[in-house]
């Protein structure tokens, strides 16, 4: 029981940090899809505490380990005129949303290193989540803060609150093709980061059964 104190804590402080961004944002008279959107993340930030963080970034380093290989070779073999793009989910992917106890949260290590090596090369990084869109400036200020350079950021509006996580995040997708992008990745740590297809190829990062957000 002793050793796990320290991610009680940390879970804990990330629930409240996560309650406290989305109040940040919030008018006074937030609704209550805002209140109830971040009463979950605080819920779910708490099952983090079963967690080991060392374990979730190996865990994460393993996946990585398959797609830095795959994007290399893909950004190589980029077509005249083809405009090359990554879809990326945020919490528990591109930031350590219930490890990162402070804000700006910190980047996931292992899925920066990969970012970077496509953006240096021109690859646009997209970012879909289903965060809410009044927390649409700070989530974009902690990307790049983070070290990801932003070309588009997808947010949830008051009605995509109501719609299947799925449907939405594949409807981003589709958008992002209309745009004129090939989405060479689509990266995320849920099954409805990845499903509905629109990308190339999907790389699933660990979520333990749902206990990562």
């Amino acid at each position: 029981m002793q050793n796990r104190r320290p991610w009680l804590r940390r879970a804990s402080v990330t629930a409240v940090s996560a309650a406290a961004l989305v109040a940040m944002a919030a008018p006074a008279d937030a609704t209550t899809a805002d209140r109830a959107s971040a009463a979950a993340v605080a819920a779910t930030a708490a099952t983090a505490a079963d967690v080991d963080y060392g374990t979730w970034q190996k865990d994460c380093q393993a996946v990585m380990d398959q797609a830095l290989p795959y994007l290399k070779e893909r950004i190589a073999a980029t077509k005249p005129g083809e405009k090359q793009a990554i879809v990326f989910d945020i919490d528990n992917t591109t930031l350590e949303t219930d490890f990162g106890f402070s804000y700006p949260q910190p980047a996931n290590k292992p899925v920066l290193e990969a970012a970077r090596y496509a953006q240096e090369r021109g690859v646009a990084l997209f970012f879909v989540t289903a965060r809410p869109d009044i927390v649409y400036a700070f989530t974009d200020y902690n990307l790049k803060q983070a070290g990801y350079r932003v070309s588009g950021l997808y947010v949830r509006n008051f009605i995509d609150l109501f719609r299947n996580v799925a449907d939405y995040k594949t409807a981003q997708r589709v958008s992002i093709e209309k745009k004129g992008y090939t989405i060479i990745a689509n990266i995320g740590n849920s099954a409805t980061d990845l499903s509905g297809g629109h990308a190339e190829k999907a790389f699933k990062l660990p979520d333990y059964g749902g206990q990562l957000s």
